[in-house]
């Protein structure tokens, strides 16, 4: 990347991004970090502005989530999923022609057989948004314990995001503004181990059998973003390790 770019890291605590922060200008770039909260409209509004007020905002990385273990189901659907169309929203409004979004979904928008994805509840996010929580949770609620139920939601929230980001891809095309998502397996992060004692199994269906690198999937979001890639638009980048085909097809009777 550019040292000549502006970096703008934003989290629900300011005090929690130091530390990135710090790394960011120790390699030369000029960053700052900005609170919001993406489950809130508004918050997500004044970082926008605040971006657009530093310069032209060229990338947007939409990685704010959490996760089964971390939350309830109604909390993951307002972050996870109507925090994407606040941010797709909010930031779209202030891009210019050539500027890139990129929404972080998950592997586990495959996870789930597709009669159980309420896609058709899925507009509903952009217009009546209390139908839309109430249609998504009641799907959710087949599972059979708490946290089965809150690993639906999180399912189908991210599911929601795939097919949210090729929406907003054709939206904001007219504008050259480009969209794409991404869906990561288990990545070595605070979340990804969280989530390594339900989850650890699809590591066994990967590829080479391991969780990812923060690094690698820095640079395959860095990649997606990059302008050259400029064609790449309304689609799902899959960065799972091949955790999804194997278990798909690959790698299918292994437990």
């Amino acid at each position: 990347m550019p040292k000549d770019k502006i970096i703008v890291i934003a989290g629900r605590t300011v005090a929690k991004l130091e530390k990135a922060l710090e790394e960011l200008k120790a390699l030369g770039f000029e960053a700052y970090a900005h609170a919001v909260d993406t489950a809130d409209r508004e918050s997500v509004r004044q970082l926008a502005e605040y971006a657009a007020s530093l310069g032209e905002i060229r990338n947007v990385i939409n990685s704010a989530g959490m996760s089964p273990a971390q939350t309830n189901g109604e909390k993951l659907l307002r972050i996870n999923a109507l925090g994407t169309v606040y941010v797709n929203q909010e930031f779209s409004k202030v891009m210019k022609k050539g500027s890139v979004i990129v929404d972080v979904s998950s592997n586990s928008a495959y996870s789930l057989p597709k009669f159980i994805i309420p896609k058709k509840a899925y507009p509903l996010a952009e217009t009546d948004e209390a139908a839309f929580l109430a249609k998504i949770l009641k799907r959710a609620g087949m599972a059979k314990t708490d946290y089965q139920k809150a690993g639906f939601a999180y399912a189908i929230s991210k599911n929601f995001v795939c097919w949210y980001a090729a929406k907003c891809a054709f939206d904001y095309g007219k504008k050259g503004i480009r969209v794409v998502s991404l869906s990561p397996g288990l990545i070595a992060t605070d979340m990804g181990n969280a989530e390594k004692e339900n989850g650890g199994y699809l590591i066994g269906f990967s590829a080479e059998e391991r969780m990812g690198k923060p690094e690698e999937l820095g640079f395959a979001l860095a990649t997606l973003a990059d302008e050259r890639n400029g064609y790449l638009a309304g689609v799902d980048v899959l960065c799972d390790g091949g955790s999804t085909a194997g278990q798909k097809e690959f790698k299918k009777k292994k437990q």
